[in-house]
């Protein structure tokens, strides 16, 4: 819309009461903060037709008045400057450190764990984990268009509990998080739960400590680099990107996942090449891959001594009509506006070193596990069809206007055998798990 209005063409968009200040606040970041709204009580979604129409025409009035009218930018509202330094001081250390939290999170500049504070002193022990200048951008972060500088990372960094060696970790993820393909405005400005799943390959990551075995996705000591790390890349998408709680970030129920996840591939007790290495990385090369992902399914199998097997259980995961992802293709793909990239829907799948090596036993690399699994996991049309608009479909695929003839036709979950990423990891006992993705997963180098 707000491109529309830059080229001359009035435009007016329908904004749920929940949303309005969400709207403000978007608009405000892409450059036309009087964007017309035409308010009404609750989204469209999941309305039927005449109530749908109803709320359309009581807000009529509005719509005539966006289409018409200038726009005009609203007044500056008069914001205090941000101090350079906050202090907090209490009875003693831990009152203090209570009420610095307690700001913080008032803010809403906290996850809503305690964090650590950000002291110049630990700010500066921080940059000792890279080469780079304090100053250097990293990158920029939508939806607020926030300068990721190397200081701000490492201000985020400290307050999510990192070391100097998990620095350089947060600097690629952020790095792939503003990778055009990774379409992060899609995923922050949202109402579901987006969750960047954070996965780490090569020698660096095992010096850091990335744990890839026993309970790799956390809790406890052994994790406990994996928690911080991927602590940290979400609160870097808050306090730079600005993905904030009610303010670009809309999630309806929201998801424990958010909070940090993030591991490290297996890659000692896979029988396969690292999955850095199927990305076009070197093996010896250490690398960050983000994966945006809506939650994450269960993959257990204690019976099964075949691939033919293991694969049978694993699509029962993957055929789940309810995850935006399945099917998705069928109505198109997320593309960014601007850079005209697009992204297949992809899922990641983390199988068990036990799981890995029933498949390796019988010659089964990653392409037969995927060509397997992308024959075995389908849909029939109308059940993959069910949360989807058909008039999407005829827009996206006019070619494949004869399939709702055939409701009982099997569909494939996703569009291609490679939209299924496999990596190894965790520990012994045949339990894996299934991610269900939103987009690509985008991989950049460890850079000291």
């Amino acid at each position: 819309m707000v491109e529309l209005e830059r080229r001359g063409i009035p435009t007016v968009i329908f904004t749920a009461r929940t949303f309005v200040h969400d709207a403000h606040r978007s608009a405000a970041s892409f450059g036309l903060a009087g964007l017309p709204l035409a308010v009404v009580p609750l989204p469209f979604t999941n309305q039927r037709s005449e109530d749908v129409g109803a709320m359309a025409e009581a807000a009529f009035e509005q719509v005539v008045a966006g289409l018409t009218e200038p726009v005009e930018e609203p007044a500056a509202a008069e914001r205090p400057v941000a101090e350079e330094r906050l202090r907090y001081e209490g009875e003693d250390l831990l009152d203090a450190w209570t009420r610095m939290n307690r700001d913080l999170l008032q803010r809403g500049w906290s996850d809503g764990f305690p964090l650590v504070a950000a002291t110049d002193r630990a700010v500066e022990a921080m940059l000792a984990g890279t080469r780079r200048d304090p100053r250097e951008a990293v990158a920029t972060l939508e939806p607020g268009f926030g300068i990721a500088t190397v200081e701000k990372l490492a201000i985020n960094a400290v307050m999510a509990g990192c070391g100097p060696e998990h620095l350089p970790f947060l600097l690629a993820a952020v790095r792939c998080l503003a990778e055009p393909k990774m379409y992060i405005r899609n995923k922050a400005m949202s109402t579901g739960p987006h969750a960047p799943l954070v996965l780490v390959n090569g020698p660096k990551g095992r010096v850091a400590n990335l744990n890839s075995g026993m309970c790799a996705l956390g809790p406890g000591a052994p994790s406990a680099s994996n928690t911080v790390l991927g602590r940290a890349v979400r609160l870097t998408m808050m306090n730079v990107g600005h993905t904030y709680v009610g303010v670009s970030d809309m999630d309806t129920i929201g998801s424990p996942l958010k909070y940090s996840l993030c591991c490290a591939e297996n890659e000692a007790e896979s029988p396969w090449e690292p999955y850095h290495v199927t990305r076009g990385f070197a093996r010896e090369a250490s690398t960050v891959t983000v994966h945006f992902v809506y939650g994450i399914c269960e993959l257990h199998d204690f019976k099964s001594t075949t691939p033919e097997g293991l694969i049978e259980v694993f699509a029962t995961a993957a055929n789940n009509v309810a995850q935006v992802g399945t099917g998705l293709w069928l109505i198109g793909r997320r593309a960014d506006p601007r850079s005209k990239t697009e992204e297949k829907e992809h899922n990641t799948l983390f199988i068990c070193p036990e799981h890995a090596q029933i498949f390796s036993r019988a010659g089964w690399g990653r392409p037969e596990i995927q060509a397997a699994l992308y024959r075995a996991a389908r849909l029939p049309f109308r059940t993959m069809m069910l949360n989807k608009e058909p008039k999407a479909m005829a827009i996206a695929h006019p070619e494949l206007g004869w399939m709702p003839d055939h409701p009982d036709l099997p569909v494939p979950v996703v569009e291609a055998p490679g939209c299924f990423d496999i990596a190894v990891v965790g520990a012994a006992a045949g339990r894996g798990s299934y991610f269900y993705g939103a987009g690509e997963p985008v991989t950049m180098p460890v850079e000291d």
